[in-house]
């Protein structure tokens, strides 16, 4: 799949339309959603420290998903192909700082991926976030699984799933990735 060359002023328009997305949807999902319980806690207490886990909320969508950004549209106007786009239906789960919404009961690997993200946000903010997100979407031809931000996560979670009792910081492999511009 090809995607379509975007100048410098679409792109950044586009990186600015996902970091409103991210706060737009970010406030509507946090006024319904919970915070962690104590099993989940328990499991990423080894992994993730207080502020990402005092600070999550996750909402758990039974017969519904979080429907695509509207401005979906607009990049299929550009040249975008309806298909090239993340489709939020099919995500397990999607992350808006610090904020979980899941389309899936959560297990532990799937709340560790998403708190992932959480700890990306921490570190990066939204609009860095944001912009490393967009960036890397396009740099990888449009595959969701090789923007960096998700290969980080899927990395660390793959990590957690092969020795879920043996601790490790993720707050510091974030670190490291951004001081070593993996991102």
């Amino acid at each position: 799949m090809s995607l379509p060359r975007l100048s410098d002023q679409q792109i950044a328009r586009a990186i600015q339309q996902v970091a409103t997305y991210i706060e737009q949807q970010r406030q509507i999902y946090r006024s319904v959603a919970l915070p962690l319980d104590d099993k989940q806690t328990a499991a990423m207490q080894p992994f993730f420290g207080a502020s990402a886990l005092d600070s999550t909320r996750v909402i758990v969508l039974s017969g519904q998903h979080a429907s695509n950004p509207p401005f979906y549209i607009e990049f299929i106007k550009m040249g975008f192909e309806a298909g090239s786009l993340p489709d939020f239906a099919v995500m397990k789960a999607i992350t808006l700082l610090d904020t979980v919404i899941s389309h899936e009961p959560l297990t532990d690997r799937l709340l560790f991926h998403e708190l992932v993200h959480v700890v990306q946000y921490q570190k990066l903010g939204v609009a860095d976030f944001a912009t490393k997100y967009v960036t890397g979407f396009l740099r990888s031809g449009g595959s969701y699984e090789s923007i960096p931000l998700e290969m980080n996560a899927y990395e660390l979670d793959a990590r957690f799933a092969t020795a879920p009792t043996k601790a490790f910081s993720v707050e510091a492999e974030v670190e490291t990735w951004i001081r070593t511009n993996r991102f």
